[in-house]
């Protein structure tokens, strides 16, 4: 499964990512996350999280991609499923736009995506449309 959704925000790209890296803070941004612990602190390359999402269980997520102020990406494994989601800031002409991607391989993906795909798209719209409101406060 493949997915992705993108927001302008009329907000500092300072302020958008100041959100978006505060990772334990995302469930005053948004109904689609119960609670995430942060397992090592800052949020970093190889950093961990364990995010409580309603309907789904907990996941342990392993950033694998970090460029301050523009970009993390990080990775889920659950057997037959690897889940890789990415958040993404740029700026044009004065407008801040966050994209998040989120894919997932593995001999189980179709399955997942099957009994999940529908919860899992309408989560990420909602993160992000979370984020645009807290950021836009």
């Amino acid at each position: 499964m493949h997915f992705e959704v993108s927001v302008d925000i009329d907000a500092t790209p300072e302020t958008v990512w100041n959100l978006l890296k505060d990772v334990e803070r995302w469930p005053d941004m948004t109904d689609s996350i119960d609670r995430v612990e942060l397992l090592d602190a800052p949020i970093a390359l190889s950093s961990r999280a364990r995010v409580h999402q309603p309907k789904l269980p907990a996941a342990t997520w392993t950033v694998t991609g970090f460029t301050e102020n523009e970009t993390f990406t990080w990775e889920s494994r659950s057997p037959g499923v690897t889940t890789t989601a990415a958040h993404e800031i740029t700026t044009r002409d004065g407008t801040t736009t966050v994209r998040l991607i989120l894919d997932q391989t593995g001999p189980l993906a179709g399955l997942f995506s099957l009994l999940t795909g529908r919860l899992t798209r309408r989560y990420v719209t909602m993160e992000a449309n979370g984020l645009k409101a807290k950021a836009e406060q």
